[in-house]
């Protein structure tokens, strides 16, 4: 579904990107995962067409999105930080959304599983961190999208919206859904990912599953074996 070839990004006399190749073309989630400034965002935002690359090429669905927005319909996207207009209320965002695509929405579902429904009229600028973030999870999950991003899917949730959420993404991997998602936290990793992308210093170094990365790094848990990777060779 996404295929990324040699993708190469500076910023300024940062070289981010160096020539990254990654395929994601199987249904399943995949934990993009890498210390602060590894390329993780830079990669997502040049899927989304946020970043432009220096290099390199990007398709999605087999077609090359350079120059093209309507790729983007087939891609649900959850920021780490999400920017909402502070005046507006959740109802008002959630129909300015709807009014921009007419596709099927399951807004109401999401509302009731994420329990909303008395924060509906509350302006967004009234709300806690945690409540912005499961407005921003309706807003990720309303439309039927074959792909979904993720940045920091669980910053600020409780711990009921957490086990939800956690059953929202397995059951969209189960309906077939290219889930990627870039975390920290390492027990979400353990619990939902098929497949680990770890980068280092704008290169993939490793790449496989939990097993695989518990086998290579000889290491019983995702956060050990992360750390793992980091350490310079003996």
């Amino acid at each position: 579904m996404i295929s990324i070839h040699l993708l190469q990004k500076s910023f300024g006399k940062n070289h981010v990107l160096k020539g990254v190749d990654l395929t994601f073309d199987q249904p399943g989630i995949v934990a993009v995962l890498g210390p602060n400034g590894s390329g993780k965002t830079t990669i997502i935002k040049s899927i989304l067409g946020m970043v432009l690359p220096d290099e390199g090429t990007i398709k999605v669905q087999g077609e090359d999105i350079k120059g093209k927005w309507l790729y983007r319909n087939q891609i649900a996207y959850l920021p780490q930080i999400a920017r909402f207009p502070e005046n507006l209320t959740v109802a008002e965002l959630l129909r300015m959304v709807k009014d921009l695509n007419t596709g099927k929405t399951h807004d109401e579902e999401l509302i009731k599983l994420f329990g909303l429904e008395t924060f509906l009229d509350k302006r967004l600028g009234n709300l806690s961190g945690g409540t912005r973030q499961k407005v921003n999870l309706v807003l990720t999950f309303m439309y039927d999208c074959p792909i979904i991003i993720m940045d920091e899917p669980t910053a600020g949730l409780d711990p009921i919206s957490l086990v939800r959420l956690k059953e929202l993404i397995h059951n969209q991997r189960l309906i077939g859904k290219t889930i990627l998602i870039t975390t920290h936290v390492m027990s979400l990793v353990e619990e939902l990912a098929d497949e680990v992308v770890f980068l280092l210093e704008g290169h993939i170094h490793f790449r496989g599953s939990l097993k695989k990365l518990e086998e290579m790094t000889g290491e019983a848990n995702v956060e050990k074996a992360t750390a793992k990777l980091l350490q310079p060779p003996s």
